[in-house]
């Protein structure tokens, strides 16, 4: 039996009656899913798609730590710890999947140590599910420290000069097992979204091919397929053209029916009119990633990207930004990033955000700017606050997708977060990128912001001064 479509029993029934009072058109395809699991038993995930709206989709992801409601922010915990947090505040926070990475995990504290704990999720003390990195990453962010053939990847540990780790898929897979993850990801070749597709394309061809490779051999070894799961990486660059090598990638991917599947290869610098077109064809209705498996956008976590890569149909992210750009004393907010340590703060005695209900929620700005990068406890604040913003922003997409509103809210976060930018005549502008992608999923932003070529783009991640309140 395939994975991914059979829900267990007493969970599958509980969404029936569900979807069952909202009419929704999902209702007749759970109720299939019901009786085929009836036939064939459980498996260690099981998707459920709730509602749409436009090409959004909210879905419960039941896994073997309990259920992930999608859309869903992944905070990442790179050796098992988010930076400043335990595991009982992201608990609190209301948190139910987070990320540890493979590569780092094996080198500290290392998987033999894993394995001994009984699993990352024992020596966290975490209750809630883990998706573990495979480690493909680094052979982009440490490239000058590995060296990239058929058989792995081998690294020189960054912390220890002279010592060599050989990562295979084989490896990988073993690690990941060890870990404990409740999905894990399949080493796959990661190249630079910022290589140029003709001087490059040998090495571009090679690394999507490869990769395809090394899924089998994932699958080959994977040991527990009844208790983790195993997720493919769509590859193939850039190249979004009919019959390229995303098409390529993503056929032969589907073709190993696996519990779901990522879109790997962006959010490395790439042009953001190349990265949503990427996002787009992989996630496109009846040609991308199929319906009834949960789609994972791989390292994308800028506010601005999720709200348009949700729209286009993407139900899991993760990114360290939220936790790195705290430590950093830049908190989110819905009119954009606010930058604590500006000396423009330290008179202004205004909560953090106005109206906000977050754990901040009685902290003024004067207070944390006196304390940002001085106090250990800044940082923790921060990244609280961070995580909570995330977590929130997720949660109300997911409520405005099941409402179907989730158009009109969109329009609405765009006009919070661009509070500078409005209808014609108007010196400023939202990145024209996100109106186009937006359009594709029928949400009209034409009416609500000047377009025209004068108007300067605003940054994908805009500051906010302070002095911008948000729309009632």
């Amino acid at each position: 039996a395939p994975f991914g479509i059979f829900p267990r029993p007493a969970m599958a029934k509980r969404k029936i009656d569900e979807l069952d009072k909202d009419g929704g058109q999902a209702f007749k395809a759970a109720a299939v899913t019901v009786e085929l699991g009836k036939k064939y038993g459980t498996e260690p995930l099981v998707f459920t798609l709730e509602a749409t709206c436009g090409r959004a989709r909210a879905s419960t992801v039941e896994l073997p730590h309990g259920e992930v409601l999608t859309p869903v922010f992944m905070p990442v915990g790179t050796q098992g710890t988010i930076k400043g947090m335990t595991s009982e505040d992201m608990k609190a926070l209301g948190c139910r999947i987070l990320l540890g990475n493979t590569f780092h995990l094996a080198n500290r504290p290392t998987c033999d140590l894993l394995r001994k704990f009984g699993g990352l999720h024992k020596l966290m003390q975490w209750d809630g599910n883990i998706l573990t990195d495979s480690g493909g990453f680094q052979m982009v962010s440490l490239l000058k420290l590995a060296v990239i053939t058929e058989d792995g990847v081998e690294f020189e540990d960054p912390k220890a000069e002279g010592s060599r780790m050989l990562l295979t898929p084989e490896k990988s897979i073993e690690s990941q097992n060890d870990i404990g993850a409740d999905i894990m990801m399949a080493l796959d070749d990661v190249v630079s979204s910022t290589l140029d597709p003709v001087k490059d394309k040998a090495r571009i061809d090679e690394a999507t091919e490869r990769t395809l490779r090394w899924i089998d051999r994932c699958i080959k070894a994977h040991q527990k397929p009844k208790t983790q799961n195993l997720f493919g990486i769509v590859q193939g660059h850039l190249d979004t053209s009919p019959g390229g090598l995303r098409e390529y990638s993503l056929k032969e991917m589907i073709k190993r029916n696996l519990p779901g599947y990522a879109i790997g290869g962006l959010s490395g610098g790439e042009a953001k009119h190349e990265f949503w077109k990427v996002v787009e064809q992989c996630t496109r209705p009846g040609a991308g990633l199929p319906e009834n498996k949960p789609r994972y956008l791989m390292g994308v976590g800028y506010p601005l990207d999720i709200v348009v890569c949700v729209a286009l149909g993407v139900d899991m992210f993760d990114c360290v930004y939220p936790c790195r750009t705290a430590r950093f004393g830049t908190a989110l907010l819905r009119t954009g990033q606010m930058r604590l340590t500006s000396s423009e703060f330290a008179n202004d005695f205004r909560p953090l955000e106005p109206n906000g209900t977050g754990p901040l929620k009685d902290y003024t700005r004067a207070m944390l700017h006196t304390i940002v990068t001085k106090e250990a406890v800044a940082a923790q604040l921060i990244t609280l606050h961070n995580l909570h913003f995330m977590l929130t922003l997720l949660t109300e997409m997911r409520e405005a997708i099941k409402a179907q509103t989730f158009g009109a809210w969109v329009r609405r976060f765009l006009q919070d977060f661009f509070p500078s930018a409005g209808p014609a005549p108007c010196k400023v502008c939202p990145p024209r990128w996100v109106r186009d992608a937006l359009k594709v999923c029928n949400i009209d932003l034409e009416d609500l912001f000047d377009w025209s070529e004068s108007a300067e783009e605003l940054p994908d991640m805009p500051k906010d001064s302070g002095a911008c309140a948000r729309r009632k």
